[in-house]
């Protein structure tokens, strides 16, 4: 398992050496696994790197077909799409990452520009999403500390934040607030507004966001026009979640 989770979006390929630096094995153990992975039909090899085959996905989809989350959630992200002719996801926190666990079904006008993060199983940092800050918002004091011990904050664009100290005092803003707007963050050209979705015992389970290119929505709209349905939805949520 330790091999598969270093690929990820800034690697789709790995040697030997690389598998062994980033696991902490060492090169025969890392080979032994590769090799592994190479026989149980989960890893291809071009003579030079591994990758990832098409095999990989039997787990996503055994985590779709098997939580009830994101059925409940597709017709309400659905509808939203419908009345707005934006795309939504929701998304669940894993480790550094936000993961899209649902997307509402693409629209005719929302093709032409795809934001990152649009598509079932993407992986995004969650320091520099608004999604991710939601659900690490959420997080108690001590587990904040922990977490930013273990994942330092690493800089993608001008506007992501990097300091631990302002980091925490962010989230703690937007706990009190219950919804984050991020902007340009992660990628240039791109913002989003997210919602905590939470289940019947007020816990956070998920985030609800819109993610959009700059050139097609203000700040202004997002949070005047998008978040009161957003937050609409999330109530809705709680009520079958």
């Amino acid at each position: 398992m330790a091999i598969l989770e270093c690929f990820g979006p800034e690697r789709h390929r790995l040697n030997m050496s690389t598998a062994a630096e980033k696991t902490g094995m060492t090169r025969a153990a890392a080979r032994r696994h590769l090799l592994t992975l190479e026989y149980l039909g989960y890893l291809d090899f071009d003579g030079h790197y591994y990758y990832l085959t098409p095999k990989i996905l039997k787990f996503s989809g055994a985590y779709l077909d098997g939580s009830p989350l994101p059925k409940i959630c597709q017709p309400l992200l659905n509808l939203l799409t419908n009345q707005t002719s934006l795309i939504y996801s929701v998304m669940v926190l894993d480790g550094y990452e936000a993961i899209t666990i649902a997307r509402s079904a693409a629209h005719q006008q929302t093709d032409r520009v795809n934001p990152y993060g649009l598509h079932l199983g993407n992986r995004l940092p969650a320091h520099a999403t608004s999604a991710g800050k939601i659900l690490l918002a959420h997080l108690d004091d001590e587990a904040q500390k922990q977490w930013l011990e273990k994942y330092p904050l690493k800089r993608l664009t001008k506007y992501t934040h990097t300091e631990s100290e302002i980091f925490l005092k962010l989230l703690h803003e937007i706990k009190e607030q219950d919804w984050c707007y991020s902007c340009e963050e992660h990628e240039l050209g791109v913002h989003a507004v997210a919602v905590p979705i939470y289940d019947a015992n007020a816990d956070v389970v998920a985030a609800l966001n819109i993610v959009s290119p700059t050139m097609r929505t203000t700040k202004d709209y997002l949070i005047t026009h998008i978040l009161p349905l957003l937050l609409e939805t999330a109530r809705d949520l709680r009520q079958v979640v």
